[in-house]
């Protein structure tokens, strides 16, 4: 599920370009386009399992509020540096994600993950164009500073929305409330930096329903529904599937041109996921399946989600 949202994902700074409007007029968009489809799936969730937790609730809330910081760091980068390259720099949360699960979840990486991630961020150092000639982007430092601001914003938004995903029957409630929050809190935002152009126009809000349905809908249904699932440092380096993927997708739909050496980045960023997502994993047992299922029960996950990893618990 990780994989396939961070699939998904790929294609949001494609589909950023292509509407051409402003940072903070896309992240609002974005997220706004995404809230119905998203209230129907929550709604849904309510009706079958009851009301969302208070703390849950408040966790979405947070998350939103570091979602939001992250699309508009991420759009402004993206204007800097192209997308394929933004989307790059925006996943030094593939550093950042282990060492603060670690610290703060007390959630230490397998070894398989920690030997990933040195090999994960050497692919994204050669994908930004740090090493060798010819790096893409118009305002590369710049585009660095946003991108890194990013990353940041990126790393909390992953820690707290799983954090507060603990009920595996329902992942698009925190979504929703996430969503919501971003939404928000892009308004004041946009609106101060002189970004937000409210008026609807055809064909970029086509992109950028296509954008909220695709990336915002799909993409973290899928990322929110595995957070639960998985340790955080794996999950974050499954999710640099999506900078690899990006770089592709903006050389065929954009004729954006990273050197050669961005392009050996993708494939060591691919080999550090196969790395990281290799070991075979045992299927759920059915006592901890009625676990989850009961509605009103505690968490089935401890803070570090190992009950899941192993099929027993711990």
């Amino acid at each position: 599920m990780a994989m396939a949202g961070a699939t998904c994902i790929a294609f949001s700074a494609v589909l950023v370009r292509l509407a051409d409007v402003p940072p903070s007029t896309a992240a609002f968009y974005r997220c706004a386009y995404a809230l119905p489809p998203l209230a129907l799936l929550a709604l849904w969730e309510r009706r079958r399992y009851g009301p969302l937790g208070g703390r849950a609730l408040k966790l979405a809330l947070v998350a939103g509020v570091f979602f939001a910081a992250d699309l508009v760091f991420w759009h402004h980068a993206i204007a800097a540096v192209g997308a394929g390259l933004a989307t790059v720099l925006g996943n030094v949360q593939v550093v950042i994600v282990p060492l603060a699960a670690w610290v703060l979840l007390r959630e230490r990486p397998a070894g398989r993950t920690l030997a990933s991630v040195p090999i994960v961020l050497f692919g994204v150092v050669l994908i930004s164009g740090a090493i060798g000639a010819g790096a893409y982007g118009s305002n590369p430092a710049l585009g660095v500073l946003f991108g890194v601001l990013t990353g940041i914003a990126y790393a909390g938004f992953l820690l707290v929305l799983r954090a507060g995903s603990t009920d595996l029957r329902r992942p698009a409630g925190p979504l929703f409330y996430a969503t919501l929050s971003a939404a928000l809190v892009t308004l004041p935002v946009g609106a101060g930096l002189g970004e937000l152009e409210l008026e609807p126009t055809w064909p970029e809000h086509g992109w950028l329903v296509l954008l909220a349905l695709t990336a915002q809908v799909a993409g973290w249904l899928l990322i929110a529904a595995a957070l639960p699932r998985l340790p955080a440092a794996l999950t974050s380096i499954t999710l640099t599937l999506q900078p690899a993927l990006s770089v592709v997708l903006a050389v065929i739909l954009l004729d954006e041109a990273p050197s050669a050496v961005q392009l050996a980045g993708v494939g060591i960023i691919i080999a550090g996921v196969v790395l990281a997502t290799g070991r075979r994993r045992q299927p759920y047992t059915e006592p901890e399946l009625r676990d989850v299922a009961q509605p009103g029960s505690a968490p089935a996950l401890g803070a570090g989600g190992r009950r899941f990893e192993s099929g027993r618990p711990d």
